[in-house]
């Protein structure tokens, strides 16, 4: 049978090879990182406590060994907390912790319980173990990847039922409270699956962790650097979902692309670093005009596109109105000087069965009717453009 210290040893290895992982995290400024480092650390604190039960004062080996695992599941919880966006609810936990303390040291010195003395601690374990699993359940990303939330979700609560078993189980124990309870066959096997806990889920808290960074990446790469509206390709992958959506829901959507007028001159008057500075803040006066589900993305240079899902061409028609008169409307400053500016738009609303590739040439064949038209205008094309239309907005397709 497996000694109890083994166990315990054991679990202290996997805490401090878990706080080195950590450590390396924590440049990355991923919140929930720190917190869950201080709650490794503070489980390598407890276990060599626990180990020297019966050598040091029961004060360091029950009382403060005990409170220091207590502390580091609800700093686990709040490491999960904070990486979740969610308020870590430290009062309360720290207030929780007031009445745990004095259990322990009432079953200790007035009334020496062994059973009790755990039943009390599993159960609290137990009690975040399950927040914890309520917690990740509940504020799961959208869009992110169910798996690494489902398996901290379903362990911690696997851990809160090893918990309350170990608890129950030192009830059910007759006899006088001594250490030889630790040592029973099982208790032994209860107390393995409890020393885990920790470790466990901070593996868990580092796959959240790998989830979140490969998701900044994709959208990092999905990003244009220097307005932050999406590339090309991140439009394009979100505007093919967002069609297939459509056509699943038989919802109307309608394509705006728009191109700043005579942006070769504000390059040439104000600088690059100056036209840098005007594509920035026209992607800030579009997402001022959007919706929570439309999406905006810069094809190239000067050359933007809006998609509108679930918006009908009259309701389109107006939003490029109202944006082309804020742009109109909108005086940027710049290093080297103000700088007006306006914007020429050509506006499609998508028809059943479209591709991205189609809708996009109706929409560019309106821009080239906008800017032919003398620029600053929003242009609509209904139908199918003429053969040389086509041929002329090929080249500029968003697909």
């Amino acid at each position: 049978m497996l000694d109890p210290a083994v166990a315990i040893a054991t679990s202290a290895l996997m805490c401090i090879v878990l706080l080195v992982l950590l450590g390396s995290l924590v440049r990355s400024g991923i919140p929930g990182v720190r917190e869950w480092l201080a709650a490794n650390t503070a489980m390598v604190a407890a276990l060599p406590l626990i180990l020297m039960r019966g050598r040091i004062t029961d004060i360091l080996s029950v009382i403060v060994a005990n409170m220091l695992m207590a502390l580091a599941a609800v700093t686990y919880y709040a490491g999960c907390a904070r990486f979740l966006g969610r308020p870590a609810r430290w009062s309360a936990w720290m207030a929780s912790l007031v009445p745990l303390c004095g259990a322990l040291v009432y079953w200790r010195y007035a009334v020496d319980s062994i059973p009790v003395r755990v039943l009390v601690t599993t159960l609290f374990t137990a009690a975040v173990c399950i927040a914890v699993a309520l917690l990740v359940l509940r504020y799961r990303p959208p869009g992110r990847s169910a798996y690494p939330y489902r398996v901290t979700a379903w362990m911690a609560l696997l851990f809160a039922a090893c918990q309350c078993a170990r608890g129950i189980y030192f009830m059910t124990l007759s006899g006088v409270s001594t250490p030889l309870m630790f040592a029973l066959p099982g208790s032994v096997l209860m107390l393995v699956a409890g020393a885990a806990v920790m470790p466990t889920l901070s593996m868990s808290a580092m796959m959240m962790v790998h989830d979140k960074l490969l998701a900044d990446a994709r959208e990092a790469a999905n990003r244009d650097f220097l307005t932050g509206a999406l590339s090309r390709k991140g439009f394009e992958a979100v505007a093919r979902t967002q069609l297939a959506d459509a056509q699943r829901q038989g919802l109307p959507v309608s394509l705006l692309i728009v191109d700043l007028d005579h942006f070769k001159s504000i390059n040439d008057t104000l600088g690059h670093a100056g036209g840098d500075t005007v594509l920035r803040e026209f992607v800030r006066a579009t997402q001022m005009q959007l919706r929570r589900g439309d999406v905006l993305g810069r094809m190239g240079g000067e050359e933007f596109a809006v998609l509108l899902p679930a918006t009908a061409l009259d309701d389109a028609r107006r939003f490029a109105e109202r944006l082309r008169a804020a742009v109109n409307a909108h005086s940027v400053t710049t290093a080297a000087g103000p700088c007006r500016y306006s914007m020429s738009g050509g506006l499609a609303a998508w028809q059943a069965d479209e591709a991205l590739d189609q809708l996009s040439m109706r929409a560019d064949a309106a821009l080239y009717e906008a800017k032919r038209a003398g620029r600053n205008k929003v242009c609509v094309r209904e139908t199918a453009p003429s053969e040389a239309a086509l041929q002329r907005a090929q080249g500029r397709s968003l697909a």
